[in-house]
């Protein structure tokens, strides 16, 4: 690990403090990790770096909006190489959370979740996006499937 030297001002200082408590970092060394990790992603973001992705999609919707259901259920079917998984939180009588995760390239993860975050009645639609490098090898995880060769499958790692 190599150490760094900042210098803040005592203002700053005692707000980074404040912020590392609220957030519950054991010190300052993560929270600045923490903190560089976030900016260089939204950096990554904005180049040709930020190929393929995983994300988490939220969104809260009214589920008595007219065929919303039905509309959001065939654009993820619609989109089923890029979605993962699905969860679907009842809040009250009329409001659900979903929480849809996606892989693939990250233009077409983003253009899909801007496509279901733009359907009337979908409302506090946010995404999360981190960048993957993706790995395409063959290897053995250990146990031995049929004919205990090693299998080829992809790999997503998180860009550090």
């Amino acid at each position: 690990m190599e150490r760094i030297t900042i210098s803040l001002d005592e203002d700053l200082a005692r707000e980074f403090d404040r912020l590392i408590e609220q957030r519950g970092y054991r010190n300052r060394s993560e929270a600045v990790r923490d903190l560089l990790r976030q900016h260089l992603e939204q950096a990554r973001q904005g180049t040709h770096d930020a190929r393929h992705c995983v994300a988490n999609l939220s969104y809260v919707y009214n589920h008595h909006e007219r065929e919303l259901a039905e509309r959001l259920t065939t654009l993820q079917h619609g989109h089923h190489d890029l979605t993962v998984a699905t969860m679907h939180a009842h809040l009250d009588h009329d409001n659900c959370l979903e929480s849809v995760i996606l892989k693939g390239p990250t233009a077409a993860v983003r253009s899909f979740a801007d496509a279901l975050i733009a359907e009337r009645g979908v409302r506090h639609g946010s995404i999360n996006v981190v960048s993957v490098e993706v790995d395409r090898g063959a290897h053995s995880h250990g146990y031995a499937p049929a004919g205990g060769r090693a299998h080829a499958h992809l790999h997503l790692k998180p860009k550090v």
